[in-house]
């Protein structure tokens, strides 16, 4: 009996061990830590995972380091909680900074358990999501913690475009440290609680006099909106984080699956009257694409990335017949739909990672052309213009693009057109195909008719009649075979649907290589 009876003792101190584990340091850091706003580590993974399916790994871990009073403080977990569980039923793994031990601040075991669930997610190709909120490097550890960041990098590196990677900002991000989130897939913050940069605000002052608070430096706000490194802002964590496994939920488990599919009980044979009247025949006149989306979309649901980023182009996912669908669309409401650096850079992104994970395209066009300017130029618009035209040709998912009204020069090209590769191209009967606006080519084209002309307003008028007629009608296009069909806008959501059915099978092979040079 003796043997049971000291397993059992055994047992029960493992189990008092874990308990005291998982409270945490100490009631007080507890506290300190929700006086911030803030929630704890295991609350937030209690959050993101369905209930009762975490199981953590290496709990019992503590550092190995000697000097500045670190032989005395040697926490279990080391500040990062590690494991795997499930999202809506499927596998995810996480690693979640705890801050209240050491601040969150990496150390070389730290760094260990996060190499840990990094390769275990890639071995066995299922999603990771980062919950960070930590204060960097262990200054006490020196370059074994940096070297710990490096491993981490490396294997950011590694999944990327193999499993999904989501990094949650929920506290901050200071440094070297940021650039682990900047190597994942998508980076969500919380306002008020989450703040990245390189340099802090106290370095900034120093070197260049600008005060400003850290929030204003590298808030939610800023990085959603001005920045673009945050692709999703909230304004609470339970928000942010029921998102996180809103967008799971749409994504396959590594790049060899297909997205998970559902039951739609939205007929994909609903017709869509409503879009006469949301997107008007003039191609003067603005409209919002949003509404435009959510009458094709499943149930009328768009996931957008980068909402508040790059405004006049529209990514997100959608459902179509139950599959998710990647959505690129330009939107007249904002800059007129043009392309310009930022928007270029946002759809070139989005598109290469919908192509990673077997993510299908549609793109909807509405496009005047690239944003003109010596801002735009010397800021390098060719080379950020270039990303998303080789972000397109570099694509093998299902391809399908859909110009609603006007789609000129070098901006209709990039947008999937068919001649860069896209699988189908179809157009409304309000489609304007032309390398310019009808009124630049009649002033290029007939510039000396126009210059001696008796009534130059006039002939301009005319001719710009001529032009429309002959090279910008409907069917232009179509009767080259640019554009695979002409088709009646309330029949588009069924026209896509059963495109993407049949375009489900496509199998396509890029030429052997190491890997492509894309233009930076």
């Amino acid at each position: 009996m003796r043997p049971v009876q000291q397993a059992g003792a055994r047992a029960a101190e493992l189990a008092a061990l874990r308990e005291q584990i998982r409270r945490g340091p100490s009631a007080k850091a507890t506290e300190a830590q929700r006086a911030k706003g803030k929630l704890t580590a295991r609350d937030r993974l209690r959050l993101l995972f369905d209930e009762g399916t975490f199981t953590e790994i290496e709990e019992l871990r503590r550092h190995r380091a000697m000097g500045f009073g670190l032989e005395n403080r040697r926490p279990h977990t080391d500040g990062v909680v590690t494991g795997w569980g499930q999202v809506h039923g499927r596998k995810v793994f996480a690693y979640a900074h705890d801050f209240r031990i050491f601040g969150g601040a990496l150390g070389e075991a730290h760094a260990a358990k996060i190499h840990k669930v990094l390769d275990l997610a890639l071995a066995t190709g299922a999603p990771v999501v980062g919950l960070c909120d930590g204060a960097g490097a262990r200054i006490q550890e020196g370059v074994s913690a940096l070297a710990g960041y490096g491993g981490i990098f490396q294997r950011n590196v590694r999944c990327s475009g193999v499993i999904p990677q989501i990094s949650v900002m929920l506290g901050p991000c200071a440094g070297g440290a940021a650039y682990s989130p900047a190597l994942t897939d998508f980076v969500f913050m919380v306002r008020g609680i989450s703040q990245m940069f390189i340099t802090g605000p106290d370095v900034v002052h120093a070197v260049t006099g600008e005060v400003m608070s850290a929030e204003e430096l590298g808030g939610a706000n800023v990085h959603s909106t001005d920045s673009g490194v945050a692709a999703f802002a909230y304004d609470d964590e339970e928000t942010c984080l029921e998102e996180v496994r809103y967008l799971l939920s749409m994504l396959p488990a590594n790049n060899r699956e297909m997205p998970p599919a559902v039951h739609c009980d939205d007929s994909p044979d609903r017709r869509n009257e409503a879009l006469f009247e949301l997107v008007p025949a003039n191609p003067a006149h603005a409209y919002d694409m949003h509404a435009v989306i959510a009458e094709l979309a499943d149930d009328g649901e768009l996931f957008e990335t980068s909402p508040s980023w790059a405004r006049n182009v529209i990514c997100g996912l959608v459902r179509l017949g139950g599959q998710v669908t990647g959505i690129v669309a330009n939107q007249p409401r904002v800059l007129a739909g043009v392309l310009d650096i930022e928007a270029s850079d946002k759809a070139a992104r989005f598109v290469q990672f919908c192509d990673s994970f077997n993510i299908p395209l549609v793109t909807l066009v509405d496009v005047p052309g690239f944003l003109p300017g010596t801002a735009q130029e010397h800021d390098g618009i060719i080379r950020h213009g270039a990303k998303l035209l080789y972000a397109y040709c570099n694509a093998t998912v299902p391809r399908i693009q859909l110009i609603l009204r006007k789609a000129y020069g070098g901006a209709y090209i990039v947008m999937d057109s068919r001649s860069i590769g896209a699988d189908l191209s179809f157009a409304w009967p309000t489609n304007e195909i032309a390398v310019m606006g009808p009124e630049g080519a009649a002033d290029i084209v007939f510039r000396r008719e126009l210059a001696a002309a008796e009534d130059p307003e006039a002939l301009r008028t005319r001719l710009v009649k001529e032009y429309t007629a002959e090279l910008m009608h409907p069917y232009y296009a179509a009767e080259r075979g640019l554009v695979d069909d002409v088709i009646d806008p309330a029949e588009t959501r069924q026209v896509l649907i059963r495109s993407l059915a049949m375009l489900a099978t496509k199998r396509a092979e890029l030429p052997s290589r190491k890997h492509g040079n894309p233009p930076q």
